[in-house]
């Protein structure tokens, strides 16, 4: 019966693979199958080890007020960073970088200290009539223009292109998110009823514009509110992003999301043309650039603070693989304080940095006692994640250990509580990202699984249509788009997510263990096997 089960997930693993239509159900273990429980196994030993009582004794400290929430750049995130680092050497881990467990990682945080904008004499007022980001627009140009350039939809595909045989340098155009439609709604991209990339994300768009040398974009909101209430957090707050916060080689446009009363002030006496043009558009997907005079000011300027950060590494050596890396990862930032309102962020991520620190410790002792792994293991714990990935964005960009010795990235983050999908049953965990670029990694999962704990496997966010996104928001994806096998676990978001109620009496500690247990076991497994798993899928991410 097991072996059925195995070789059948492994087709499909393949199957998947083959067609990128990536496992979205839930897996059910075969419970009339005993687990392994056979104590004089290393991998037996090492997971008991790992302990509800142990779990929340690092999480009470990380989640604690005294912590401040560990948001990147302050007080409370270098306490967390300290507190990893003592843990590291408490176990006897080896420093692996300059700075002994931490690797610098220097972010610039940058918010508006101007941000005007005046239409026909008409001052609108930013995040009420529109918006832009201070992060992604790098040298925000103030302009005194008499003229915007209506594209369409700002698209330059072989089968749609509002750039075509137009000079647009320098120009400030407006364009309208989404992508052209029949009246059936059938995209004339794609020739479906399902859209094209050039819908999904307005950064294709964005680059595309900057590739021909517009000056600006203004993109016309279909619902600006909802939109600046998703980023209200990235738009209110000082936002971080690496380096030093000066202009290197720009990839998208310079932008603005503009509501509809700023697009009428723009169009003004242009607005019949474009009512022609839209039927046009729709009928046989024609294009058409629309010069429309205005009187256009905006004035632009930030606020540049350089702070430092740290991820923090705990390296065990392996024996005869030991070339080959296995990284184990977690952030360990939240969003810090608001007032005198702490956002503890028990679950996200106190649970997975708690978990990898568990981890941490068994794999130590198996080295102390001449039984470590044959692949070292990295316990990879990341500052800047709820600020973009940034730490994990940072470690891809200057590894320690070469990415191309790095066999696998296994990803924790929030998995401590459960959501409203599982309730009060806690014996899950979604499973996201295993086989989109390894059957391998797939497979061996499910088999650890079934082998040792038997935990509901629910792939619902491993889906190419998931709306929330979920591969694209945790670090295992700076990983992933490098082309390494990626697994992330994560048990769901609930009504304390991002919330000051998100605090350590709240946290299921015996779903914690037996999560954390699954998870060495299988770091156990693929540190320990006689091949590398193999990549399955030629391109690098998403």
């Amino acid at each position: 019966m097991k072996r059925v089960f195995i070789s059948i997930i492994t087709v499909l693993g393949f199957l998947n693979i083959a067609f990128g239509q990536f496992i979205s159900s839930v897996t059910e273990p075969d419970t009339s199958q005993p687990v392994i429980k056979d104590k004089s196994l290393p991998t037996i030993q090492l997971a008991e080890t790992i302990t509800a009582k142990d779990l929340k004794g690092h999480l009470s400290i990380l989640a604690s007020d005294e912590f401040e929430g560990r948001e990147t750049g302050e007080a409370g995130n270098e306490m967390a960073a300290e507190y990893i680092a003592l843990q590291f050497q408490r176990m006897g881990l080896p420093p692996v970088v300059d700075d002994g467990y931490f690797q610098d990682v220097y972010f610039n945080k940058t918010s508006w200290k101007e941000n005007k904008l005046i239409v026909n004499g008409n001052e609108y007022k930013h995040l009420w009539d529109y918006l832009g980001f201070a992060t992604v627009n790098d040298g925000m140009p103030d302009f005194s223009e008499d003229e915007v350039v209506f594209l369409g939809y700002g698209i330059d595909d072989e089968k749609y292109s509002d750039y075509e045989n137009r000079d647009l340098q320098g120009k400030i155009i407006m364009i309208n998110e989404g992508e052209p439609l029949k009246k059936d709604s059938i995209s004339y991209i794609t020739g479906t009823a399902e859209t094209s990339d050039w819908s999904r994300s307005i950064w294709k768009k964005l680059e595309t514009a900057q590739s021909k040398g517009v000056k600006m974009v203004f993109v016309i909101s279909e619902d600006l509110k909802s939109f600046l209430n998703k980023n209200r957090r990235f738009l209110v707050s000082p936002s971080l992003r690496l380096g030093d916060g000066k202009i290197s080689n720009r990839k998208y446009a310079n932008h603005l999301y503009i509501s509809s009363s700023i697009a009428k002030e723009i169009i003004s006496k242009k607005a019949k043309k474009i009512e022609r043009w839209r039927k046009k558009n729709r009928k046989k997907a024609k294009t058409k650039a629309i010069v429309m005079p205005v009187d256009l000011q905006g004035t632009f300027e930030k606020n540049i603070d350089l702070i430092a950060g740290h991820n923090v590494l705990g390296y065990i050596e392996g024996t005869d693989k030991k070339d080959e890396i296995v990284v184990v990862s977690a952030h360990y930032d939240h969003l810090g304080k608001r007032g005198n309102d702490v956002y503890n962020g028990a679950d996200d991520n106190a649970s997975g940095t708690s978990t990898v620190l568990e981890i941490a410790e068994a794999l130590a002792k198996a080295k102390k006692q001449g039984k470590g792994p044959r692949r070292s293991v990295l316990c990879l714990l990341v500052t800047g994640e709820e600020k973009g990935l940034l730490g994990s964005e940072y470690y891809a960009e200057n590894p320690v250990f070469p990415l191309e010795n790095t066999m696998v990235d296994v990803n924790v983050d929030m998995v401590g509580r459960t959501d409203k999908r599982y309730g009060d049953n806690s014996n899950y965990i979604y499973v996201i990202g295993s086989d989109r670029l390894s059957a391998d990694l797939h497979t061996i999962n499910e088999e650890v699984n079934q082998n040792y704990t038997q935990l509901t496997l629910d792939y619902k966010y491993n889906d190419e249509k998931d709306p929330n996104r979920y591969y694209f928001r945790s670090d295992h994806y700076n990983f992933a788009k490098n082309g390494i096998p990626s697994i992330f676990f994560f048990s769901g978001v609930h009504e304390d997510y991002h919330m000051i109620t998100d605090t350590v009496e709240k946290i299921m500690f015996p779903k914690m263990e037996k999560v954390g247990r699954h998870t060495f076991h299988l770091i156990w497994e693929l540190a320990n096997r006689e091949e590398a798993i193999t990549v399955t899928v030629d391109t690098k991410g998403e």
